[in-house]
């Protein structure tokens, strides 16, 4: 039994085969091959994206698909803890989906039920799904997963999405450029990891353009559900905006991705620019996460 909570549960191999189940579902996506299995979604925290594309994605590979999309729907209000919840999951499906607010929730949740436990994201911990259809989308748009630079604007402290891409892509040798602000800005331990690894990068404090360099501008939404102190939320916020104006001399097979949902950090002026990518790169999240489920159903 395996389960994908961190992106470093799979290796570049997995991440691969992975890719390639997701591109053969893309071609042909309604495979009944799970008719026999229940998978649990639970989410206790706000989601569209990641819960909608999950349970239709449990849907096209024929599971029948139980859980709840909000805290106040379950018996955690009553008192009963996160363990004994899953407990009770895990009795009833083959497999299940936790998002959680909580760092470490669904890391938690794989050493207590009896299935295998997939993160649709654990607070500003990991996202590895959301990672996996990045690259999914990387590799669509450029062709390869090797050596592209990489650009990531915005909250770099608390994105997950970030972290999680990072420590994938590591292992096609990429350069990273790393735009925000002094208080969001990407946490040590992930440059200790660069460092460890030769990968080169550089940190930049303003977003005005220079992307001339750049395969992929990976745009992110400052947080506020992160921030304990609302002060500096408001502070930070607007600081980190991409408008249509910025993306001139860009190379042409430039690519904008967002894990969304986007508030102001993308002008409504890049929608229908060439290089924005970030709606099919949210379709894409159906057939990764087909792929993924496929994956370790079968381990």
């Amino acid at each position: 039994m395996k389960s994908l909570i961190s992106i470093n549960d799979f290796n570049k191999e997995e991440m691969l085969q992975v890719l390639d189940l997701a591109s053969a579902y893309e071609a042909n996506p309604n495979q009944p091959l799970f008719r026999d299995k229940v998978i649990a979604c639970i989410f206790f925290e706000p989601s569209t994206r990641t819960r909608l594309s999950f349970e239709t994605a449990a849907n096209r590979l024929g599971a029948r698909v139980i859980g709840f999309s909000s805290l106040s729907s379950t018996s955690v209000t009553k008192g009963e803890s996160l363990k004994d919840t899953l407990k009770m999951v895990s009795n009833y499906a083959d497999m299940i989906v936790i998002r959680h607010s909580l760092d470490g929730a669904a890391r938690f949740a794989s050493e207590i039920a009896g299935c295998p436990v997939i993160n649709a994201g654990d607070g500003a911990n990991q996202h590895p799904t959301q990672t996996l259809l990045d690259m999914y989308s990387i590799r669509k748009t450029q062709g390869t997963l090797d050596n592209l630079s990489i650009t990531m604007v915005g909250d770099l402290k608390y994105g997950r999405t970030v972290h999680s891409l990072l420590q994938a892509m590591s292992h096609f040798n990429p350069r990273f450029t790393f735009i925000s602000c002094p208080e969001l800005g990407i946490p040590q331990e992930y440059k200790d990891f660069l460092d460890e690894r030769g990968i080169r990068y550089e940190e930049k404090q303003v977003l005005e353009g220079g992307f001339e360099q750049a395969d992929i501008l990976y745009m992110t939404r400052v947080q506020q559900e992160r921030f304990q102190d609302p002060m500096e939320y408001e502070r930070v916020k607007d600081l980190l905006s991409l408008n249509a104006s910025m993306l001139t001399g860009t190379k042409p097979n430039l690519r904008i991705l967002h894990p969304l949902p986007r508030v102001k950090e993308i002008a409504i002026d890049v929608d229908e620019r060439p290089e924005a990518y970030y709606f099919d790169q949210a379709r894409n999240g159906v057939y990764t996460r087909m792929g993924i489920i496929t994956y370790l159903m079968n381990q």
